[in-house]
């Protein structure tokens, strides 16, 4: 990177910058249209967990049990043959659940008779809807605390680029399960509540970086100070950002079922995060015209 000429830098951040705009648009148009395939953490509802024979396919227990219940029935796996996780709408009456669980091994008893129920919970929808209000609540809290460190750390010029990749990562995440239509539980939450953790490290070192280089060189082109900033962060970042994915691909390819959304969501949210920094958290604070007058330090006067 030290060999890259100044101006080929410049170039790739501003290209960068454009490509993140033009996948914003798209990603925002894809939450709109496909919305989200909410997760019994927010709509209520039930998960059974059973053992069945490990020959038989989730598209036979899905068709038998929709047919049965009419409705859609969510098929599983458990990460073990024959073991298999079913979610469905809750019962209008709770005493209905123990019926349902014994639906189920009647419904599929034509497939296997020595079908075993291990488990059964239940999510009440008044229950899922206070986590989603929960939930929105505290990424909103998140989002204001840091944008008032944003504000406290930073002139709100070169802030505003740190709070801009912030949202610009989220989006990116929220439009992949907005594409694929996988489920958006507490897991995707907690994942998203991290990214903003970990986008916000990586915007600050580079913003730190710019602050730095305006106060000791006031009179270099903005465009060169952001460009020196990004070279000279570039290394701590690729390192950082590297090693976090390895350990993230190992929690995702060991993890299993259980932490695959979670997996999924950080992988995609230090991409971007990484991404983000270098392009849109540099161009924006350009583009508004931060400069070195902005980081004066102004004298105090010793006159009463």
């Amino acid at each position: 990177m030290k060999n890259f000429p100044v101006d080929r830098v410049t170039q790739g951040r501003y290209i960068s910058s454009v490509i993140s705009i033009v996948l914003m648009v798209i990603s925002i148009t894809t939450i709109t249209i496909n919305g989200f395939n909410w997760g019994l953490d927010f709509t209520g509802g039930v998960v059974s967990e059973i053992r069945i024979d490990k020959n038989i396919k989730p598209a036979q227990i899905q068709n038998l049990l929709g047919n049965a219940s009419h409705q859609e029935v969510s098929v599983i796996s458990a990460g073990e043959p024959g073991r298999w996780v079913l979610r469905y709408s809750e019962p209008e009456k709770v005493q209905d659940v123990d019926a349902s669980v014994l639906d189920v091994k009647q419904v599929l008893f034509p497939l296997n008779s020595d079908i075993e129920v291990l488990n059964t919970s239940i999510v009440g929808p008044q229950i899922g809807q206070e986590l989603a209000e929960q939930g929105g609540l505290a990424l909103l809290v998140a989002m204001l605390c840091i944008l008032g460190y944003l504000s406290f750390r930073f002139e709100w010029r070169l802030a505003s680029g740190a709070l801009f990749a912030l949202i610009h990562d989220v989006v990116f995440v929220l439009a992949f399960f907005s594409l694929t239509q996988m489920e958006v539980n507490l897991t995707v939450l907690a994942a998203v509540l991290a990214i903003l953790g970990y986008s916000l490290n990586d915007s600050i070192i580079i913003a730190d970086r710019i602050r730095e280089l305006l106060t000791l060189k006031p009179k270099m082109a903005i465009d060169d100070i952001c460009t020196r900033a990004v070279k000279a962060t570039f290394s701590r970042t690729m390192v950082t950002s590297g090693t976090t994915l390895m350990t993230v691909s190992a929690l995702w390819v060991m993890g299993g079922g259980p932490l695959e959304s979670f997996s999924i969501a950080m992988f995609i949210g230090i991409l971007t995060g990484t991404w983000s920094s270098i392009s849109v958290g540099t161009c924006l604070p350009e583009l508004f015209g931060v400069n070195a007058e902005h980081y004066k330090v102004i004298p105090i006067s010793d006159t009463p």
